[in-house]
């Protein structure tokens, strides 16, 4: 009988897993404080929703840039000490950001570059991580360490946005939430120092650099199932993503009272996350999923109606319930995609197929802020929430048609 709730065998299976994956679940709390807080600090200092979502623009290219090449260095060097020099490196910048804001610089300018060299950090080690899970579970258990995995994750998007705000909402200020992830970046730090060592498996390749880059790019050519992966959920993020809107909204809801608004940012940045927590912690059944291309495209049509539905009302707990909704549906299909890759990519390609995933799964969020800003600079908030969210099924509907075999895709045998 298929279990309902997550399945903790890989916790139980791995000493070092468990040890990432605490990592991770503190680091994501602390992450989410600080997106919180540089949203609302770049609001506070332009009063603009198209600022915000420049935000997601500085973001996405280091990501592009130095996901590939990251993905490239995780199939040629020791995974792990790649993973431990993009944690140090995330949390100096995390002690910048703190610093700016003790000082009151004001800089927006300040403010796009630190995040840029975070997302090129970031964009560095996540190709790591996501190729070392293979190898401390056995394929069996991927699944299910994908869903713990995006539990953690959306742990902290649910209670990072909620503490982010009422921190700055409680002191008026945002260096409290910055100085928060100082101290949770530390956990990865220790987590990843204390790996083995996790060079690649067999022969490394000779090739390196972009030259290593175009070979992964190579390998993708023809794989439609894992090409597909990537492209509905670029659909998703890139149309349906409408957090840099957040800010503008909640000022909307409570214009005559900041500290509301604030909150009201960290609620509506949180709500996302405890649909997929809820979906999370009943992901048992997950496991028994074969037809997993099939359960993705269902998930993000799921994800582009509660997107419209959101755009639509006008109550803050209604907004919530609809963002709820959406997140639940957006982790099915991160957990599902997220198994796909793994387990119908070899080893030798893992690290470059991850950096590639990283740059889709990172960057197409941060493509959608600078959508989502743009559209509602011209047309308004409610516009860009709605026009995203049929643009998504309409994308969905159109790429599912175009290739069919991805929704027969059976996890039994996992073809790329």
């Amino acid at each position: 009988m298929p279990r309902l709730f997550a399945d903790l065998s890989p916790l139980r299976a791995s000493r070092d897993f468990r040890r990432i994956w605490a990592a991770m679940s503190i680091s994501n709390v602390g992450q989410q404080m600080a997106a919180v807080a540089v949203s609302v600090q770049v609001y506070s200092i332009t009063h603009s929703s198209f600022a915000v979502g420049l935000v997601g623009l500085f973001q996405l290219v280091p990501i592009i840039g130095f996901g590939l090449y990251g993905g490239a260095m995780s199939d040629t060097h020791d995974r792990r000490r790649i993973g431990l020099l993009a944690a140090v490196g995330l949390m100096s910048c995390s002690v910048v950001l703190v610093a700016q804001s003790v000082a009151d610089v004001r800089s927006v300018a300040l403010l796009y570059c630190v995040v840029a060299v975070q997302s090129a950090f970031f964009a560095v080690g996540n190709p790591a991580r996501g190729a070392i899970i293979p190898r401390l579970v056995g394929p069996e258990l991927l699944p299910a360490a994908n869903a713990l995995g995006m539990l953690a994750w959306n742990v902290g998007f649910t209670i990072g946005p909620l503490l982010g705000g009422v921190l700055i909402a409680a002191t008026g200020g945002v260096s409290v939430a910055y100085a928060v992830d100082v101290v949770a970046f530390s956990s990865v730090v220790y987590a990843m120092w204390r790996l083995r060592p996790i060079p690649p498996l067999g022969e490394p390749h000779t090739r390196v650099g972009w030259a290593a880059v175009r070979d992964g790019l190579t390998f993708l050519r023809g794989r439609r199932n894992l090409q597909m992966s990537f492209y509905v959920d670029m659909a998703a993020m890139v149309f349906g993503m409408p957090r840099a809107l957040f800010p503008a909204l909640a000022v909307g809801l409570y214009p005559a009272d900041p500290r509301m608004a604030a909150t009201a940012v960290g609620l509506l940045t949180a709500a996302p996350a405890v649909g997929a927590v809820i979906s999370g912690v009943f992901s048992g059944v997950l496991g028994h999923v074969r037809r997993q291309g099939y359960a993705v495209v269902l998930a993000v049509l799921a994800w582009g109606l509660s997107i419209v539905v959101f755009g639509l009302v006008s109550s803050l707990v209604l907004a919530c319930v609809f963002l709820a909704l959406a997140g639940a549906a957006d982790n099915i299909s991160a957990v599902f995609r997220s198994t796909i890759l793994q387990a119908a990519t070899p080893d030798a390609y893992r690290g470059r197929l991850q950096g590639i995933f990283t740059v889709v799964v990172a960057g197409g969020p941060r493509l959608g802020d600078v959508e989502s800003g743009t559209v509602a600079a011209l047309f308004g908030e409610t516009v860009s929430v709605v026009s995203g969210g049929l643009a998504c099924i309409a994308v969905t509907l159109g790429l599912a048609a175009a290739v069919p075999a991805f929704l027969r895709y059976d996890a039994r045998h996992p073809e790329p």
